[in-house]
């Protein structure tokens, strides 16, 4: 793996990031706020989660079959984006490649413009482009739908967990921002603040020009993007709006349909759920033949879809070895819950991608090892996150590997270097005193 130029001006750059990274963790360590919204989240989901497992106790069987699926694609990337894309092209889709996230952004400029509102689903995708910044730099309006998206975009910050991105803000936090927005006092209860979101956004699916996704699935047979979720948001933001703009990371392919159904019987129990309240499955624009047969588009639904397929370092990473096991990942987040750093720290311990799996998820695809190096010397490497995930990726050994990368490269940041020089030569990372 090719990594940053070497030099004093990039070590120095290493170390002040590694310098800020510290700072932003401990601080994330005393924050009482996170501490509080993490404990019950982790617990909740651990205990939904045993649940769902327990109910459906068939699902080892089903996770081994989707780990050999899973492989077969990440072999063979560019053929099944190739046979996904004339799937969707046959059903008066529009696709298109993007080698990286600038080239993404330049075809999602062209084909939004400006002045546009944009209702968007959530995707963690959608952070590599830096979508929502880049849409408002270009004269247009996003409104995050999901209701934690929604959170974080109100508090201006960044998602903190792939599934629950407000997964560290408690309620009384989520109170005092809904409040400034209402103009009124807002109650600390879960059921009234999420009725306060579900007004506040519901008229914007309606006036929004364009609705923006990702998807959890995509198969190379139909072309059929499958979007899970519970809120029932991802269902008017992908329908409601005259076009449908989707970003799809590579290894987000299937095969097939019952291969993608699959997929999402693994990934709801993994995610703690029996099963998720909607399941989309979106093949192109909105068509009708009920005139005399006739093929017509554009009849409740969006009269265009337009299908991006994001590469952003996914081939690279494929051709690896050992690297190529980030790509099963599902995003399920059950790794972070079960993390023996995470719950401590949340998505601070991240860039776009977060814990133990976002540590090469950020070096090869959405950072490069400038930004992953302060990151990866944060993992225990205690292999927990193995042994709940059900794509069977080892972030561990995944970690061991970038640190050798970085090492080579020149990026070890000076503080852990020298500790590492401290234990091989003393027997502790604390220099002795004299």
């Amino acid at each position: 793996m090719s990594g940053n130029a070497k030099g004093a001006e990039t070590t120095e750059d290493i170390n002040k990031a590694f310098n800020a990274y510290k700072r932003k963790i401990y601080r994330a360590l005393k924050d009482d706020f996170l501490k509080t919204a993490l404990e019950r989240a982790v617990s909740s989901f651990r205990k939904n989660r045993d649940a769902a497992l327990a109910a459906f106790p068939e699902v080892e069987g089903k996770r081994e079959r989707l780990l050999e699926i899973k492989d077969e694609v990440i072999c063979n990337l560019a053929d099944y984006v190739a046979r996904a894309r004339e799937a969707l092209e046959r059903n008066h889709a529009k696709t298109y490649y993007a080698s990286d996230a600038s080239a993404a952004n330049e075809i999602l400029a062209d084909i939004i413009g400006t002045g546009k509102t944009i209702v968007k689903a959530k995707s963690i995708t959608s952070e590599e482009l830096e979508f929502n910044s880049m849409m408002e730099e270009t004269g247009n309006l996003v409104w995050e739908t999901d209701l934690g998206e929604f959170i974080i975009q109100l508090l201006g910050e960044k998602p903190m967990h792939i599934l629950a991105p407000a997964v560290h803000v408690p309620r009384e936090r989520t109170a005092k921002v809904f409040s400034e927005v209402a103009g009124r006092e807002m109650p600390t209860d879960p059921e009234k603040l999420t009725m306060f979101a579900r007004e506040f956004l519901r008229d914007k699916y309606f006036s929004a020009d364009v609705g923006f996704s990702g998807a959890n699935f995509i198969t190379a047979d139909t072309g059929t993007m499958f979007l899970i979720e519970n809120e029932g948001n991802i269902r008017f933001a992908t329908n409601a709006p005259e076009v449908h703009v989707a970003v799809i990371g590579l290894e987000k392919l299937m095969p097939s349909l019952s291969d993608a159904m699959l997929g999402l019987e693994v990934l709801m129990r993994y995610a703690g759920y029996l099963v998720t309240s909607y399941v989309s499955m979106i093949s192109g624009p909105a068509k009708t033949g009920d005139i005399e047969k006739i093929t017509v588009y554009g009849a409740h639904g969006p009269r265009e879809l337009h299908v991006i397929f994001l590469d952003n370092g996914r081939l690279k990473a494929a051709r690896d070895p050992d690297y190529r096991e980030m790509l099963r990942c599902l995003r399920c987040g059950a790794c972070m819950y079960e993390c023996a750093i995470y719950p401590l720290v949340s998505g601070h311990w991240g860039y776009h991608y977060m814990g133990g799996i976002g540590v090469p998820w950020t070096a090869l695809i959405s950072g490069g090892l400038t930004k992953a190096a302060p990151l990866a010397y944060s993992c225990a490497l205690c292999g927990r996150c193995k042994e709940i995930c059900p794509a069977g990726i080892d972030s561990a050994k995944l970690i061991e590997r970038l640190r050798r990368d970085l090492k080579r490269e020149g990026l070890v940041p000076g503080f852990i270097r020298k500790m590492a020089e401290a234990v091989i030569n003393t027997g502790t990372p604390y220099p002795k005193e004299d």
